[in-house]
């Protein structure tokens, strides 16, 4: 595991691309919950981890546990107040003409875990993305976003219905574009531990994916955030 902080009562860790968050009814154990539960158990058989929030299967990037149940509770009840900043890193298909925007969605569920945007507000949950372009090439755009919710598939869903489509998503990307992983990465997180008040910024190091794409601006953005 790629761990990028630990204590007393937090577990951060960088997930992989195609690693699951938690166990599904087809898959129990390649999870990153049991991978993380192994390693607490190992530094004592009586730790435990709980799962904070979660990402999709195909998307990396920055995921917390808590040790223990009460500060679970706390993390998840206040989530929206207490997950300050949460950045994302996106290559999408085509040149986004805009610099910068914001995507509403309201989002439903199907019977088979499909998420869709109903254009309802009385059908849908709200979903409110925001999206900045950091470089454009004939075919692609690297977007930096940021998300004020938290819905199942948003940033996937948002980009999709504006016609641009996150590279390698082949649930939302009618087109399909070849690539070998979804290109979306959760690679900041500006955190207040609910207890203590002390604010922490979580940084993920952006997939080596990325650099094939968008080397140059990849290396400043991680430049300037300090990783």
């Amino acid at each position: 595991m790629n761990i990028l902080y630990e204590d007393k009562e937090l577990l951060v860790i960088n997930k992989p691309s195609k690693l699951l968050t938690i166990s599904t009814e087809k898959e129990k154990e390649k999870t990153l919950y049991h991978e993380a539960s192994i390693y607490v158990k190992k530094q004592h058989p009586k730790n435990k981890v709980f799962i904070v929030h979660r990402l999709d299967k195909d998307t990396s990037g920055i995921v917390i546990f808590a040790k223990n149940e009460k500060l679970k509770k706390l993390l998840q009840e206040n989530w929206q107040s207490l997950a300050k900043e949460r950045e994302y890193l996106a290559v999408v298909e085509g040149t986004i003409a805009k610099s910068k925007g914001c995507i509403t969605n309201y989002l439903k569920e199907t019977k088979t875990y499909q998420v869709y945007d109903t254009h309802n507000p009385k059908q849908g949950q709200k979903a409110i993305t925001y999206y900045q372009v950091m470089a454009k090439k004939k075919k692609t755009t690297l977007l930096k976003i940021n998300i004020l919710t938290g819905k199942k598939n948003q940033i996937r869903v948002a980009l999709a219905s504006i016609g641009h489509p996150i590279l390698g998503d082949k649930k939302y990307n009618i087109n399909k574009i070849n690539k070998d992983r979804l290109m979306l990465h959760a690679s900041k997180l500006k955190l207040v531990h609910p207890k203590s008040k002390k604010e922490f910024i979580f940084f993920a190091k952006t997939p080596k994916e990325w650099f094939n794409i968008y080397s140059e601006e990849t290396k400043l953005y991680e430049k300037n955030h300090q990783f």
